[in-house]
């Protein structure tokens, strides 16, 4: 196959790359910034699109990013797109912070306290909630019994902190995204269009004086 890799990476490679991309994270922003401003669209509606996928970064909505962003950059007519590139301010640099930030404030909100050690376990609770589901997903359908209680423990100590905390600091990180990506991708649509207006004129000057010349030609017949 003509895309097809001619080393194969191995899981180890995979892991890492997901967690240090090749040429680091400033390449990565980079990439990004410069899909975002090269998107055919109308920069407002890119920037809504940037809104939705920083925004849905800040849920624990985990595995169902990508789907979140591009629903809610539906709902607010923005770049589905956008939101799909932007929704990668989510990863695995940034999300122990953002969960934890969201936790504690969603803790703080709901008049709790927080586990000092939350930080320490936090991958490990969500590895045995992700286990829990696939336990009980398998008992539906055998005699083993499910087990709920560990799930209720997560959703209240956990995930509904998370999903509350999670919001005022998704709405400022989303709205600051919208107000920074509106004039960088207005200003680069300008230029963009500005060259393409000079590249067109030079070649109808050029035409011009191509007719020109060959009008002052003589005849030799």
């Amino acid at each position: 196959m003509v895309f097809k890799r001619r080393e194969k990476r191995t899981w180890g490679q995979s892991t890492r790359d997901l967690v240090w991309p090749r040429g680091g994270w400033g390449r990565s922003v980079s990439y990004i910034r410069h899909r975002l401003n090269r998107l055919p669209d109308q920069p407002h509606r890119i920037a809504r699109g940037v809104f939705a996928g920083i925004f849905i970064s800040f849920t624990p909505l985990y595995g169902i990013h990508l789907i979140g962003a591009a629903l809610l950059a539906r709902l607010l007519r923005g770049n589905v797109l956008a939101s799909l590139f932007a929704s990668l301010v989510g990863n695995p640099l940034t999300f122990p912070v953002i969960a934890v930030i969201s936790i504690k404030l969603g803790h703080l909100m709901l008049g709790q306290t927080a586990d000092p050690m939350l930080a320490d376990g936090l991958i490990q609770i969500f590895a045995e909630a992700l286990a829990d589901i696939r336990h009980n997903l398998i008992a539906a359908f055998t005699a083993e019994p499910t087990h709920w209680v560990g799930m209720a423990d997560f959703f209240r100590g956990i995930f509904w902190p998370y999903l509350l905390g999670g919001l005022l600091p998704g709405l400022a990180s989303g709205l600051a995204g919208y107000y920074i990506s509106l004039p960088l991708v207005t200003a680069y649509q300008t230029r963009r269009r500005q060259r393409m207006k000079e590249r067109s004129a030079k070649l109808r000057a050029k035409r011009a004086q191509a007719a020109e010349a060959a009008d002052h030609v003589p005849d030799n017949g």
